[in-house]
């Protein structure tokens, strides 16, 4: 059986998401999803209610630790990935990258995982209420192969893995090469 990486993402706004601190935030976000769309080894995401044409897995909730005031939403993702590498290189270069550098600007300092990652089976779309569940277990167990990081990654037979830096490499210069192409 094949198997595909998952990958949910969790942020709060430091102030409320229309306060113009966050204008770099949004004016980065429908750059940023339509880069995902595009990243070599992306499968599928989950989206929203006000985004027409993308299915939303699920009804969408957040973590219990999550407190409303007054946003109605707070940042978050989930996603598919072929595998750990490509899900890595998509998050830690190109657009993305530059606007996790900044994200103390916009976000608060997390007492929380901002991420979590886990291993479906390829027919199988996780739901945010199972997201927010296996965000919620690594928060409160640590990595293990049920929800994990990319600092301690499992592999999909459950065993502890690393992050392959070159095929990462890879994925990210073939990313820059599909940007490229399409600017041309």
């Amino acid at each position: 059986m094949d198997h595909r990486l998952a990958l949910y993402t969790f942020g709060v706004f430091a102030v409320p998401s229309e306060d113009p601190a966050n204008d770099g935030f949004h004016d980065r976000n429908d750059p940023i999803l339509a880069a995902v769309d595009r990243a070599p080894g992306f499968i599928a995401r989950s989206g929203y209610e006000d985004e027409p044409g993308t299915e939303i897995w699920g009804e969408p909730v957040y973590p219990t630790f999550y407190v409303e005031r007054g946003d109605g939403w707070s940042p978050a993702t989930l996603s598919l990935w072929v595998d750990l590498e490509s899900a890595f290189a998509f998050s830690y270069n190109g657009l993305h990258a530059e606007a996790l550098a900044h994200g103390r600007e916009w976000m608060v300092k997390p007492e929380w995982p901002p991420y979590a990652l886990w291993w479906v089976d390829d027919d199988y779309r996780p739901t945010w209420q199972e997201a927010v569940q296996r965000h919620l277990h690594l928060h409160e167990n640590g990595p293990s192969a049920h929800a994990f990081n990319f600092k301690q990654p499992f592999d999909a037979q459950a065993q502890s893995t690393s992050v392959d830096r070159v095929r990462a490499k890879e994925y990210a210069a073939a990313a820059i090469l599909d940007d490229d192409e399409g600017a041309a």
